[in-house]
């Protein structure tokens, strides 16, 4: 079990996404891509994952390196800030890191993100690569270079563009995960069908036995799939200047959700609700049936989705919205369904078009229907 899908920037092979069963083919990936001894390696995890991981992956790259170290900061949202990427330079100025040394993002969506931004503004810039190990990070974050932190309460607020030199996913870590971050992943997964291939959305409800039970050659086809879907997005529209802003379907209303809940709440538990608000909101405008919303509605519970989040006020919601940073003037960018596997971006949602939406997700309170 092993794929590799080649990433193209400008026409150009960028870096390659290597789908594997462990980490064991890494170092001499590495070295297939000029990495040497000459180097140092600085393994950036979080708490999470250091005791899982980062021992058997810093062994393994001391064969490529000639010291690798591990930064380890606490798990959580909470600490992708400026003030966690500045410990991160600290140790790379206190080992003497230069530009020819290299990151290894070890972790989830928060190390992935943070270490990618830390890589792109050390000294200008030093090459890192991702090791995803959460299924949201591996079928999502990790591809495409969006790299970034929070600031104060405005999440990715902070960041910069800037591709990794190799994405290398051990599929078996997945294993090791909690069942609500499969779940979450699921969210990121959902979406891509659900914004680019209604067969791979019929695929996904008809496997959903075999995924949540972490079926190992289901999962690798559905991740195949997913990382597909990403990279030929990322491909045309590198920047988000036009078609990967679909990639933020469920987003805008999902991150509104996500910061209320001061990050309590997952990042594709949160992406599910806006995304059934956006589904909601084409229903209402007539871009999908009142049977395919159903059938929307029916799959993310399927994957033990929640149908409402309780405790946040609508209005509260959408003024959340407003401050989201993909706001174009004073309007709010939203993707919504013309069909399930199509979808499209739409600046000129009134606020109470939008209220609706929400409105079809929360409860204001806990145990009110």
């Amino acid at each position: 079990m092993a794929k590799s899908i080649p990433v193209l920037s400008e026409g150009r092979q960028c870096y390659t996404i290597e789908l594997t069963e462990g980490f064991y083919a890494l170092p001499d990936i590495l070295r297939e891509r000029g990495y040497c001894r000459g180097q140092k390696a600085c393994i950036v995890t979080d708490s999470n994952v250091c005791d899982l991981y980062a021992g058997e992956v810093q062994h393994l790259l001391q064969s490529c390196f000639q010291k690798v170290i591990v930064h380890c900061f606490p798990a959580g949202e909470e600490n992708k800030n400026i003030n966690t990427v500045e410990s991160v330079y600290e140790t790379l100025i206190l080992n003497h890191f230069d530009r020819g040394d290299v990151l290894v993002a070890l972790g989830g969506g928060v190390v992935g993100d943070l270490t990618g931004f830390t890589a792109a503004t050390y000294l200008r810039g030093i090459d890192f690569i991702q090791v995803p190990t959460t299924l949201l990070s591996q079928v999502d974050s990790s591809i495409g270079g969006k790299t970034g932190v929070d600031f104060l309460q405005y999440k990715n607020m902070v960041g910069a563009f800037y591709q990794p030199k190799l994405v290398y996913m051990n599929l078996n870590a997945l294993r090791t995960l909690p069942r609500k971050q499969i779940i979450s992943g699921m969210g990121e997964i959902i979406k891509h069908g659900l914004i680019k291939d209604a067969a791979y959305y019929h695929w996904l409800k008809q496997s959903r036995d075999e995924i949540l039970a972490l079926n190992p050659e289901v999962l690798e086809e559905m991740i195949y799939r997913s990382c597909n879907i990403k990279r030929e997005v990322v491909e045309r529209d590198p920047k988000e200047k036009g078609e990967r802003a679909l990639l933020n379907f469920g987003h805008t209303i999902g991150h509104a959700i996500e910061k209320l809940s001061s990050f309590t709440l997952c990042h594709g538990e949160c992406v599910a609700f806006g995304m059934l608000a956006a589904a909601h909101i084409s229903s209402d405008l007539g871009n999908i049936t009142k049977e395919e919303l159903t059938d929307i509605r029916q799959c993310l519970l399927s994957f033990g989705f929640e149908a409402k989040a309780a405790g946040f006020s609508p209005e509260e919601i959408l003024l959340a919205t407003k401050s989201d940073k993909k706001m174009e003037g004073n309007q709010v960018k939203f993707i919504l369904l013309s069909a399930p596997g199509s979808a499209y971006i739409w600046k000129e949602l009134t606020d109470d078009q939008i209220l609706q939406g929400i409105r079809s997700v929360v409860t204001e309170s806990v145990g009110q229907d």
